[in-house]
């Protein structure tokens, strides 16, 4: 090569200027187009995973105390979003924070609308000519990823997404650049533009593809960018990857038979099918004052994506409850009464996903306390009536825990440990922890206690008006710390974790005041029938067992956690 030779141009040689042969060299440009998509589908699922893996279990957590208003819930889903840029993610997230009753619906809706907003916010950077940093941030996160500590490497991959994310718009821009004037390829998309709702549905079906909505919207900016489409057809396009990436959540629904599960999701698209009807009719409008307000055509694409999303946010905003109502009426909690121990949430496909699976395996655990519940209620009823019909039926129960456990239990260690991050392999820890007490104190019912009531009923004999009672209301206090058991497994919140805890002395203390009251009894020969006092004292030291498997099901790691655990009762010297 000559000193005076140049060195061949990246995206001159990526593009094709002249389209002589017109069905092949198009043919051609299609393909170099979906590989470029392709590569940019690459750093955005970089930047997802870099994110999660780094931030996962702490962005649980700040969801998790975020989701009791629908103001906190909004903001919180904005922040959320930002960083993993995938709203579809964040969803997945807030899934399991609803199951059961534990947050409102109200307020997931708000983190919906939050989210929504906050893909938009790397569009709105990416907007800006930021190009020439995409080689130092690939450079910096190979470097970190090949050199660093795992939460490093985390970071690195992180930044590795978003050079290639920079480099692929570039090469974009380039590639269609060269075709801004040629008559066919214009002949072409003025046809397709003149028809905006073909352009809604074409988007709508791309973006449902894609599986991402700032992929889809990256590129009509660069499209509108190289003037290859008009403005207008370019907020069609907005309107329809908008519409298509709130698709997926309900089409990829893990429940079938449950239709509650879908609310969110259809509540998601809800909002979204009818902001984008609204942007439909407005359009014609909307596009002349856009462009005459921002003379940048990939500005003006970005502007109108975070405003349309902003629009819809605050249109629903206020009507959050009545609609979170309506979805209530329309989608009714259906459960399949076929095979209850039958697992619902454990996603085989979302295990690519360690924060994904996890959401799923703690939204799976949440029934197991239901089941709980239901065994408590179901020996309250079997003591206070000695129905030999309900020690049968809630003895069923069990089995019911002993499957969802092992289904559990098998899930959540068929992760790849490689993918898991610190935070998520000691979320892994809490869940497979929680769920074990939890099938420790079904055990508990199934073995000890409903043994001890259908031994009664059997033999014929009760408990005095005075035990009786002093069980059903300690029964009463079990059923009430295990829906607080399943909110701090959902929050993680230290205060919560406190009080449970200081419910493991008060049962104590009821242990130890009702046993020394019997004992007086006992030796005064006030007890009528002497053969349920074994089974009293026996009946009270196993409800208080259960509740300590509360305790450590969820107060203990979380106070673990935050160092607010002693390691040892003794007294030291």
């Amino acid at each position: 090569m000559s000193a005076n030779a140049q060195a061949p141009d990246l995206t001159v040689a990526l593009t094709r200027p002249q389209l002589t042969r017109f069905p092949l060299d198009f043919l051609l440009i299609v393909v170099d187009l979906a590989g470029m998509v392709a590569l940019l589908l690459w750093g955005i699922h970089m930047v997802q995973t870099g994110v999660q893996r780094t931030f996962g279990a702490k962005l649980r957590v700040f969801l998790g105390k975020a989701l009791r208003n629908r103001f906190k819930g909004f903001i919180a889903g904005l922040g959320v979003t930002t960083l993993l840029q995938s709203s579809t993610a964040t969803g997945l997230m807030i899934t399991g924070f609803t199951a059961g009753g534990l947050v409102d619906l109200e307020p997931a809706l708000a983190v919906m609308l939050g989210a929504n907003v906050g893909t938009t916010l790397i569009v709105q950077v990416l907007s800006f000519n930021i190009a020439a940093i995409a080689p130092v941030l690939i450079l910096i996160g190979v470097i970190m990823f090949r050199r660093g500590a795992v939460g490093i490497r985390d970071f690195g991959r992180l930044l590795i997404g978003l050079g290639l994310i920079l480099l692929t718009l570039h090469l974009i821009v380039g590639l269609l650049t060269p075709y801004d004037n040629v008559p066919s390829i214009r002949a072409l998309l003025r046809t397709i533009s003149a028809y905006p709702i073909l352009v809604i549905i074409l988007a709508m079906g791309i973006t449902w593809a894609a599986h991402s909505s700032v992929a889809i919207v990256l590129v009509i900016m660069s499209l509108a960018a190289s003037g290859i489409i008009p403005p207008e057809a370019a907020f069609a396009f907005v309107l329809g990857a908008n519409l298509g990436t709130a698709i997926n959540p309900v089409l990829e629904s893990t429940t079938k038979n449950d239709l509650a599960s879908k609310r969110l999701p259809i509540g998601n698209l809800a909002n979204r099918l009818i902001g984008v009807a609204l942007g439909f009719i407005a359009l014609p409008y909307i596009t002349p004052w856009m462009m005459a307000t921002v003379s940048n055509s990939a500005r003006a694409v970005a502007d109108f994506h975070t405003a349309f999303n902003l629009v819809v946010a605050l249109l629903f905003f206020p009507f959050l409850a009545p609609f979170a109502n309506l979805l209530r009426k329309w989608l009714p909690t259906r459960i399949d009464q076929t095979d209850p121990g039958k697992p619902l949430y454990l996603d085989p496909l979302a295990r690519e996903n360690p924060a994904i699976a996890l959401g799923f395996a703690t939204r799976e655990a949440l029934r197991m306390i239901d089941v709980l519940e239901a065994m408590l209620m179901g020996l309250r009823k079997a003591l206070e009536y000695a129905n030999r019909k309900q020690i049968v039926e809630t003895k069923r129960l069990d089995d019911i825990l002993d499957k969802l456990n092992a289904a559990i239990k098998t899930y959540v260690i068929s992760i790849n440990p490689e993918q898991l991050s610190e935070q998520d392999q000691r979320r892994l820890r809490e869940i497979l922890g929680f769920v074990t007490e939890i099938e420790h104190s079904g055990d508990i019912v199934d073995n000890n206690l409903l043994g001890i009531t259908a031994k009664m009923v059997k033999r014929g004999v009760v408990f005095s008006q005075s035990e009786q009672t002093e069980l059903l209301a300690m029964i009463d206090r079990l059923i009430a710390n295990a829906r607080i058991t399943a909110s701090l497994f959902m929050t993680g919140d230290e205060q919560g974790a406190r009080m449970l805890v200081s419910e493991k002395v008060k049962f104590r203390s009821i242990e130890i005041s009702a046993t020394d009251t019997h004992f007086d009894q006992l030796q005064s020969g006030h007890i009528e029938n002497m053969e349920t006092s074994a089974m009293y004292i026996d009946a009270l030291r196993n409800l208080k067992s259960i509740n300590s498997h509360l305790v450590a099901a969820t107060a203990y790691p979380i106070l673990e956690r935050n160092d607010e655990l002693l390691s040892t009762r003794l007294r030291q010297e």
